[in-house]
């Protein structure tokens, strides 16, 4: 008697030849083997981490939120809270790809050096879009209001949660 087990869409199958379940019937094992399946081979259903999408862009729009509040208090370390902290942190902006969480502080820094030049700043989200449980997608608009100009563009951020924390690991904003 020859059994083969095999496993298809998260079920565990038993395939049992015709000649099998002859000498299965006569034997008794046919119950048995219907009461071994039914108790080892029940469909499996992976378990999955439930999470709630909505609950998730409003996490994130508010993490946002706080970046802003940040760099209206001309405190650019605690708009970067929320950047991974990581050499791997891309950020795409006019001067091209560039890597790094120190990289992207020092160029912010850079170019917004006092509290005139960083103005007043101002995200509108136009839209949020939670990928999975590890992976949201946005694009926005940012506008910085300085009293000699306004600045204004487009952002991508892609974020991923790790360890239980959102964070920004690519950013491109023009």
């Amino acid at each position: 008697m020859k059994l083969r087990i095999g496993r298809k869409q998260n079920c565990y199958i038993w395939v049992v030849t015709d000649s099998d379940m002859a000498k299965m019937r006569n034997s008794g094992i046919l119950f048995s083997a219907f009461l071994c399946t039914l108790f080892f081979c029940a469909c499996h259903t992976e378990s999955k981490t439930t999470f709630d999408a909505a609950a998730q862009e409003k996490l994130i729009e508010r993490l946002m939120e706080e970046q802003a509040v940040s760099w209206n208090n001309n405190d650019l370390p605690g708009f970067m809270r929320h950047y991974w902290n990581d050499d791997s942190l891309r950020f795409v902006g006019r001067r091209g790809l560039t890597y790094g969480w120190q990289t992207t502080l020092d160029n912010y820094q850079k170019s917004y050096p006092d509290k005139a030049a960083m103005g007043k700043l101002k995200f509108t989200n136009l839209m949020i879009d939670v990928l999975d449980s590890t992976n949201a997608f946005v694009i926005g608009k940012f506008e910085v209001f300085r009293e000699s100009d306004t600045l204004a563009g487009h952002y991508t951020l892609l974020w991923k949660k790790m360890k239980g924390n959102w964070f920004i690991v690519a950013d491109h904003s023009s």
